[in-house]
Order: structure tokens, then C-alpha cells, then sequence
């Protein structure tokens, strides 16, 4: 039976699903942007020991979650105590806030989709804690500034029937469009992967192949092994990149920390990624607990990969712009 009781991140009222995998609950709670995993014996999980401030950007990394396909995100077992050692989770809620560009541009994305038709008009004492989820705000200030400033841009304006419904204006519309663009423009795709002789043919014959068989452009940066922080150069290439081939292939050493660090990247700016992993690497479970869940491509020879990989790349990313038709 399903339960309210107060969301374990933020603690206005949820719902407890009925529904647990492995020693964890699920949460049901709009402050948190939807529904997520979290361990039943560790139920405050930011409580005591976030901050709102950090509170929101964990909820910002359960939205981009779901808009990655995982309907109910995991968070860590006993997250509190594994923080230091967490590397995602750590770059997660000691990172970055979103700008306030972004945090706009998600409002005004959150009241698109909540919107039956063009010229609805959107009703914001309905959806007030999703839309305090959705731009990573934590007081009412914030949340009246952002709409303030689409309402300055033209983006929205208030609706002649309720002075607290909002409409998507045209030149919203325009802006969304534009929004969709900057990522869906470019033709090139990063890889990240090992740098070792028994993974080169896996390159050389698997990924470089399908990703240009798919009509895109592949880009793998050579450098020394991950030391803690991101390279400038790495980071340009991701950002301008339309997706990201991430293998997880690894060595008797253990996992290799720059794929993981850069998949996350990836997945922070809402680039899609796609997973692959030779199979016995899948197949022993060494796949870190953070991507388990995801759909990886367990290939077991570089002819295969390339052919699985051309056909996701094609089903889940689109055709890309040098695609030769046959």
C-alpha cells in the first residue's frame, strides 16, 4: 500500500510507492522532480547534512536522470557516509548551480510540457513544487524572478482570464526551438574509453567505424590517465559534441576513472550517452554501480560492436548529417 510520508530529500509530503528492489523504497515526490530509489534504512538523506542549496542540485541530477530514460533514479547506498569517496555524487553536490540562463530556459521548457496545446494557459499554483525541482530554486524570490524574466523577454506573458496563469508566447516558442538546436546542430560524437593495445581494435574497428557509418564525425583525445580533474580540452570537445560513446572496458587495475568522470559530464549537460562494455566485463559485474542500470552494449568482438553500435546510434541519436544513403 502506498504510504505519504515526507520526502526523504526535502520532507514535504510524498508518497512511499509500493515498490522496493534490494533493500530500497521508492519515493514518489514532486519536490524532487518524480520518483526515485533510496535506501530504507538511510530516510533523511539530506536532512541533516545538505544543505537547500545542495538539495537542489542533487534533485537537478535526478531530473536529468529521468530525462535519460531511468524512471526512478538510485541514490547510494547509505549516500552520507560513502560521500567523500562517491566521486559523482561529491562533484554532484559540491558542483556548480545552474546558470540562471539554464534555469530559466528550464522553466520555461517545464511550462511548454505542461501545456495541452499552443495558447494554453498554464495555472503555476498547481505545479509549484515541480517547478521549484525543475530550475534548481529553493525560496519563492527565485522562482518569481525566473518567470519575471520570461515575462521581460516576451518568452510568457500573463493570461487575460487569471493574473496567476501564464502562456507560452510565439517568441517562447522561437526560444525553445533555439534551445533544441544548439545540441541537435552538431555532427560530432566524443568517445570515451581505455587507452590500452587490447582495446585498439575495439576503436580502430568497432567505434570509430559505426559512429561515421552513422553520418557523424568521432573525436578521441589521447592523454594521460584521469587524475582527479577534467581536461579543458576534454570539456570543450564534450560540449560541443551530439553524443557520447562510452566504453567501460577495463584492465586487472580497475575501472577507468576518466570514461566514468566523462560520461557524467555528459549526462550533466543533458548529452545523451551511449554505453558499451566488452562482455565479460558485463558478464563479472564489474560495471560500476552508477551505470549498471544503464542499457550497455556487451559486445565480444569489434565486428559485432561496430554493427550494434552503428544500429543504436541510428534508433536512439537519429542519422547524423554525413550518413551516406545507399
Amino acid at each position: 500500500m502506498n504510504e505519504n510520508r515526507p520526502c526523504p530529500i526535502w520532507n514535504p509530503s510524498a508518497v512511499q510507492v509500493s515498490r522496493s528492489e534490494g533493500g530500497v523504497s521508492c519515493w514518489d515526490s514532486p519536490r524532487a522532480g518524480g520518483e526515485y530509489y533510496v535506501d530504507a534504512s538511510a530516510l533523511s538523506v539530506g536532512e541533516d547534512w545538505l544543505n537547500d542549496r545542495e538539495k537542489a542540485r542533487l534533485t537537478t541530477w535526478l531530473i536529468k536522470q529521468r530525462r535519460l530514460g531511468i524512471l526512478r533514479p538510485v541514490i547510494p547506498h547509505d549516500l552520507q557516509s560513502e560521500y567523500n569517496d562517491h566521486r559523482e555524487f561529491k562533484s554532484i553536490i559540491d558542483g556548480t548551480d545552474l546558470t540562471v540562463h539554464a534555469r530559466a530556459d528550464e522553466l520555461l521548457k517545464y511550462i511548454q510540457e505542461k501545456t495541452p496545446h499552443i495558447g494554453s494557459a498554464f495555472l503555476a499554483s498547481d505545479f509549484l513544487p515541480e517547478m521549484f525541482a525543475y530550475t534548481e530554486s529553493v525560496d519563492p524570490e527565485e522562482l518569481q524572478y525566473l518567470t519575471d524574466y520570461l515575462i521581460g523577454q516576451g518568452w510568457l506573458e500573463k493570461s487575460t482570464k487569471a493574473t496567476i496563469a501564464l502562456i507560452v508566447t510565439v517568441d517562447g516558442f522561437a526560444r525553445l526551438a533555439e534551445i533544441d538546436q544548439v545540441v541537435t546542430a552538431s555532427s560530432q560524437a566524443f568517445v570515451a574509453m581505455w587507452f590500452h593495445d587490447s582495446v585498439e581494435d575495439a576503436w580502430t574497428q568497432g567505434i570509430k567505424p559505426a559512429i561515421e557509418n552513422a553520418g557523424y564525425d568521432p573525436v578521441l583525445i589521447k592523454n594521460q590517465e584521469f587524475i582527479g580533474k577534467i581536461d579543458d580540452q576534454i570539456i570543450a570537445e564534450i560540449r560541443r559534441s551530439r553524443f557520447l560513446v562510452a566504453d567501460f572496458t577495463q584492465g586487472d587495475d580497475g575501472a577507468r576513472g576518466g570514461v566514468y568522470y566523462e560520461a557524467g559530464f555528459a549526462h550533466g549537460l543533458n548529452i545523451p550517452v551511449i554505453f558499451t562494455a566488452r562482455k565479460d566485463i558485463v558478464d563479472r559485474k564489474l560495471i560500476h554501480f552508477d551505470t549498471r542500470q544503464f542499457n550497455h552494449i556487451d559486445w565480444e568482438s569489434p565486428e559485432e560492436l561496430r554493427e550494434r553500435l552503428t544500429q543504436r546510434i541510428s534508433a536512439e541519436i537519429a542519422d547524423g548529417p554525413h550518413k551516406k544513403q545507399n
